[in-house]
């Protein structure tokens, strides 16, 4: 079943394909013969009820600096299209949330990936709190004596950006750390929105592990571990991926949430898990396919095209 599939990301020119989710999606779906386009989120736009994108036919190789051939852009009704992944890294912004409000109008006779509902309602350390008995103890505040409270009961905690990626601000905070009020004032001056304080896990040291649900399953992990000195796992900052299996904690942990995701349409999510606690449910862009495929696990694209195409072929989302 040939499908016509656009995609909705960060300009793919720039992009480190050796890690990239987005391109591990792209070369599989290129493979099963599907019609790729792309176009970043800037080129999106509704008309009289319409949503369209200028977009680009796309051809991808797995050569990086030539890893992408693009043709000339032209104006694509989304209603005509068979999928559209919305790839686009965050931040988790208004930007972000109006694309999900243009896609909706599509979505689900153009399936879009993961549904924009759904990911306009599950921000990543929000959609968790569903979850409190499988997190450790978790304040959503910008409150300062609530915080301050917080504190006191739990010791070290970690302060970070309510909606944050990619390990930008992640601070820890220890019980009697004299740049707790600079931090605060930071925070206050940087972010409107609430943040996120937790307890410090002290076994991040031995890895923050990222684990790949396709339709509610998890079918893949790796384990990343900070680098000296510090406590953020991301590889982006540092953190080195290793291979890794489920313990049973973990996959308890997903067979809570499963049913959630798959009921929310959310196909492709990445959690987070550091010492049996589950911190975070990502659902805008997750990434761990390629370094699960090159620690010698399985291609979980494959399993992720699988999804699309049975939900194409049941009719939509």
């Amino acid at each position: 079943m040939a499908l016509t599939v656009a995609v909705q990301m960060d300009p793919i020119q720039s992009i480190r394909i050796a890690g990239d989710t987005t391109f591990a999606l792209l070369l599989e779906a290129q493979a099963r013969g599907h019609t790729l386009l792309h176009y970043t989120p800037d080129r999106l736009s509704m008309r009289d009820g319409r949503v369209t994108a200028r977009a680009e036919a796309l051809r991808v190789q797995d050569v990086e600096g030539a890893h992408a051939a693009l043709g000339s852009p032209e104006r694509v009704d989304l209603a005509d299209l068979d999928v559209v992944l919305m790839r686009q890294d965050p931040p988790f912004d208004l930007a972000y949330i109006t694309a999900t409000h243009l896609l909706e109008r599509v979505h689900p006779a153009t399936l879009v990936v993961n549904n924009p509902f759904e990911v306009r309602n599950a921000p990543e350390k929000l959609f968790v709190t569903h979850f409190p008995d499988l997190m450790p103890p978790t304040l959503i505040s910008r409150d300062r004596q609530e915080i301050e409270e917080f504190r006191a009961e739990h010791g070290s905690v970690v302060m970070k950006p309510l909606h944050g990626h990619g390990g930008a601000a992640v601070l820890r905070v220890t019980p009697d750390d004299p740049n707790f009020g600079s931090i605060f004032d930071l925070f206050s001056q940087t972010f409107r929105e609430a943040w996120v304080i937790q307890r410090f896990l002290p076994r991040i040291s031995e890895g923050d592990k990222r684990i790949i649900l396709v339709d509610g399953e998890p079918l893949g992990a790796v384990n990343r571990v900070p680098a000296r000195n510090d406590i953020r796992s991301n590889m982006v900052r540092g953190g080195t991926g290793g291979a890794t299996a489920l313990t049973a904690r973990e996959r308890e942990i997903c067979a809570a949430i499963g049913p959630e995701l798959r009921r929310r349409g959310l196909i492709l999510v990445g959690i987070d898990v550091i010492d049996g606690h589950l911190t975070e449910i990502n659902v805008t862009s997750p990434t761990g396919i390629r370094a699960i495929k090159r620690l010698g696990g399985p291609d979980l694209a494959v399993a992720v095209w699988d999804a699309i195409e049975a939900k194409r072929a049941a009719g939509g989302g």
